[in-house]
């Protein structure tokens, strides 16, 4: 996998890609905003490497925080790279975190490839596990854990609306097999 690259500018696609120059090797990263970037201009991106059958893909990042939050958006059942990407073509990290953390469906539903469902589910998925006082930071330690736990605890068959009830406020332990057992006492008692 590559996690960061650092070269020079080559081309700047109107997609949305750029292409740099890495010791002779041009890679083709896409990026939130490829018109930051002029050609010849050094750079550096922390960077998400997809590989599917057909493609590896690049998307870089201008910050590790960055890139931490668009793979918190890929936890989302429905979004995948493309649109986790868009959503921070639309908008800043901070502000999406905080229409998130505020449940603004309506202004998460704004950025184009996501309709209110699915603008409901990143909300649903990622409401307390971003911090959006003013500095995004991931809680990516956390979000892991808790994304670990909820799958399990769909997979035994309560929902997502039981699970996020049942949690709301409720600091699990650290260990993972400690807090699927005091997520599993708390939805026995509703």
């Amino acid at each position: 996998m590559i996690g960061w690259l650092g070269g020079s500018v080559v081309l700047n696609y109107p997609s949305g890609a750029v292409v740099i120059e890495v010791n002779g090797v041009g890679y083709e990263v896409h990026v939130a905003s490829s018109q930051a970037y002029r050609v010849g201009e050094a750079v550096e991106f922390f960077v998400y490497t997809v590989v599917r059958a057909d493609a590896i893909l690049l998307y870089g990042f201008a910050s590790y925080a960055d890139r931490e939050f668009f793979e918190l958006l890929l936890i989302t059942p429905g979004v995948g790279p493309s649109t986790a990407l868009a959503a921070l073509r639309t908008m800043s990290t901070n502000d999406l975190a905080l229409a998130i953390e505020s449940a603004d469906v309506k202004r998460v539903a704004k950025i184009p490839g996501i309709g209110p469902k699915t603008a409901s589910r990143i909300v649903l998925e990622l409401k307390g596990k971003l911090n959006a006082t003013g500095s995004y930071e991931a809680l990516a330690e956390s979000a892991q854990r808790s994304s670990a736990i909820d799958d399990a605890l769909r997979g035994l068959g309560y929902s997502s609306q039981e699970v996020r009830q049942a949690l709301e406020n409720v600091e699990l332990p650290s260990n993972e097999p400690e807090a699927l057992r005091v997520a599993l006492q708390l939805l026995r008692r509703r």
